[in-house]
């Protein structure tokens, strides 16, 4: 077999479905495909993944990849560590381990196992999904998710003997843990959906409180009963006076409440009442809030206000916006402003009176974070890494400002025979884009090196620099890794943000095209040795721009993307997306724009598609497997030529949150066996 070979393709029946958006008919012959639940759709899958695995089992040096994969991956990764009552906490991951493990020391360095994932399920697909102890740290909950799902059960324990308290608390979602005295804690969760858990709309958030040792009926429900809101947040500040609420329709902007957990009558009060801006609030002293907010500041500042005038009205500028973009956290009694200047970290350190203290000297150039703590810590910790430095953890001492090694992986990847370099090149309506591109030096600029483009360009997502193994094994066989940041991303605050959204969001997807010309303009690669990558809002780019320019690259690789626009907000939290998005239900404009670059429904037959695999989890319940099904089977109804058109379907795997090493790696092995092969690679050295 060849990378050529014609595919016999399970067949994928088409039925009669039409859709009517204003005046227009829209044909969806395979909407049976969003039944996640039927017999129907579960033979298909099975089908599909027979001929994809088939086809991949064919591919002579697959079995090398995943030889040398396995080998980089299996060195011990240690996390920074984290007080809690009298404990140290940390992860460790001994190397090919499914899920890492939290372990304990106590304060005369006794090392004991506190929580092992690996043993929730005996496949290694129920992960840790969050986990948070009372401020005195004798009582922990923590949160597992099944098969990659969304959905969390919440477990209680007594941190110092391990007994479990109380009910396991059921069917909670996107939500955080916060802990109230040792009386209980606040979580957020959606009412269970009528019908598929895995895509029915769930719309309506809410916040709860759950009082220790009672059940779980009897939670009272503390925001979101009478306001309708897609996501609600609450947490207790670190001085245990307040609730902070946060709320929103989107995944942009979002209002603010407090409560005044001191007196138990106290109503919840409204600090924004709108979702113009994102707003959140840092710390307090006392009734002096902190908030980092992009409130008239689109790269974010850091404000002051008094819980006597807490509208945004009186707010007072702390840390001023700068032409960089802003991000804060907090530890040791000091504030620290995390800045992205064209993707790449620098911090300053202030104190809390606005005084800067000094700015921190970090490794090199890459992407730093961490240095949040207690107040009363030390010691805090960061984490540093980039394209061609395996993430190092580092000790910091906020009275000094000195770093030091805290745990340096012992990988085995000669970074400095690598070199990254940041380019910065123009999009079709003249805009400068950054894009960062590794490779082995001494790499001949001659069109003819396998390339993987990678990009999101969505969401306020910032892309900065980080190692990847799997991202050294491709550049070990003389791949060269580009990374473009693009419109949609946060790399340049809120008007790049919104320069690739609603009627602005074809920016993007000619964003990425320019990349991809520009990699070919200067000889890094060719169209016969060009891959696309991305995944979720990603997958969306990938498939829009093959479908846009199918000439362009070799191989596409979309990921759990978002395929069908015309539907994506009437499955799980979809609606949600809207302000990047748009829906083709909010005026005939606008859908007649999503129609004109959704994947799904811009697929042509009699076109040269790329070399094409589709991955995605029968589990993913935040971008259903449906938007990956439908693109799959309309490129294998059109596709023209003998490129292969696959979807490679994880089972029991959501959108990637909590995936075991295991799956990890085998998906990694694949898509580069899959891309290298289809760009005529014969054998590797």
């Amino acid at each position: 077999m060849n990378a050529q070979t014609k595919i016999a393709y399970p067949e994928t029946k088409k039925k009669d479905h039409i859709d009517t958006y204003f005046d227009t008919k829209i044909q969806d012959p395979y909407r049976w495909l969003e039944d996640d639940r039927s017999a129907e759709t579960e033979s298909w899958v099975k089908a599909q993944n027979v001929v994809t695995f088939s086809y991949l089992d064919k591919i002579p040096f697959r079995k090398q990849i995943k030889e040398r994969m396995e080998k980089l991956w299996n060195y011990e990764k240690i996390s920074a560590p984290f007080k809690e009552g009298s404990y140290t906490y940390f992860y460790k991951n001994n190397g090919l381990q499914n899920q890492s493990v939290l372990y304990r020391k106590d304060k005369n360095g006794k090392e004991e196992v506190f929580l092992d994932p690996n043993t929730f399920s005996k496949d290694g697909t129920t992960s840790l999904g969050g986990i948070n102890f009372s401020k005195d740290g004798s009582l922990v909950a923590y949160a597992i998710s099944e098969g990659g799902s969304d959905w969390r059960k919440v477990i209680v324990l007594n941190a110092v003997t391990k007994e479990v308290i109380g009910d396991t608390i059921m069917d909670v979602k996107f939500s955080g843990i916060s802990w109230y005295k040792n009386e209980g804690f606040y979580y957020s969760s959606y009412d269970k959906p009528v019908g598929s858990e895995l895509s029915a709309k769930t719309d309506q958030h809410k916040l709860y409180f759950h009082t220790l040792k009672t059940s779980q009926k009897e939670d009272k429900v503390i925001f979101g009963l009478n306001e309708k809101r897609r996501y609600v947040g609450g947490y207790v500040t670190e001085d245990e006076n307040y609730l902070i609420i946060s709320a929103s329709t989107s995944t942009s902007g979002n209002e603010l409440y407090y409560k005044d957990l001191s007196k138990p009558t106290s109503k919840i009060v409204n600090i924004v009442d709108n979702f113009d801006s994102d707003n959140d609030v840092v710390d307090n002293v006392g009734r002096k809030f902190y908030v980092a907010t992009n409130y008239k500041a689109p790269n974010k500042r850091m404000v002051t206000f008094d819980l006597a005038n807490p509208k945004m009205e009186n707010w007072v500028d702390f840390i001023p916006e700068t032409e960089n973009v802003l991000s804060v956290s907090t530890g040791a009694g000091f504030i620290f402003a995390n800045y992205m200047k064209d993707a790449v970290s620098f911090i300053k350190q202030y104190d809390y009176k606005g005084k800067l203290v000094r700015d921190v000297k970090l490794p090199g150039i890459g992407s730093a974070g961490g240095f949040g703590g207690k107040k009363e810590a030390t010691t805090l910790y960061y984490s540093f890494t980039n394209y061609t430095t395996p993430g190092t953890i580092y000790s910091y001492d906020p009275k000094t400002g000195t770093s030091k090694v805290y745990e340096k992986p012992k990988v085995d990847f000669q970074s400095d025979e690598y070199e990254s370099k940041q380019v910065f090149y123009t999009s079709k309506d003249g805009t400068k884009i950054p894009m960062l591109i590794t490779y082995k030096k001494g790499t001949a600029l001659n069109g003819k090196n396998p390339t993987i483009l990678y990009a999101y360009g969505g969401f306020n997502v910032s892309l900065t620099p980080s190692f990847s193994i799997a991202n050294a094994v491709w550049m070990e066989n003389g791949g060269v890794y580009a990374v473009a940041n693009l419109r949609g991303g946060g790399e340049y605050g809120k008007k790049w943000h919104d320069a690739g959204t609603q009627m602005k969001k074809q920016n993007v997807f000619d964003d990425f095209i320019a990349a991809a010309e520009y990699l070919i303009q200067e000889k890094y690669t060719s169209s016969d040795y060009l891959a696309i990558r991305g995944g979720s809002n990603g997958g969306l780019l990938v498939g829009a721009t093959m479908t846009q320019r199918p000439d362009l690259m070799k191989v596409a690789l979309p990921a759990v993307g978002v395929l069908d626009m015309l539907r994506y907000h009437t499955f799980t939290a979809g609606a949600g997306w809207a302000y990047d998005y748009g829906t083709s239900e909010q005026s005939k404009e606008m859908f007649e724009y999503i129609k004109g670059y959704s994947p799904v429904h811009n697929v042509k037959a009699g076109t040269h598609y790329p070399a094409t695999m589709v991955t995605t989890g029968d589990h993913d319940d935040r971008v259903v497997p449906a938007h990956s099904f439908k693109f799959a089977a309309e490129l294998q109804a059109k596709q023209t030529g003998l490129n292969p058109t696959l979807i490679r379907i994880d089972v029991n795997a959501g959108h990637g949150a909590g995936k075991s090493t295991e799956a990890i790696i085998n998906e990694q092995v694949d898509i580069q066996a899959f891309t290298l092969y289809n760009m005529g690679v014969k054998e590797l050295k």
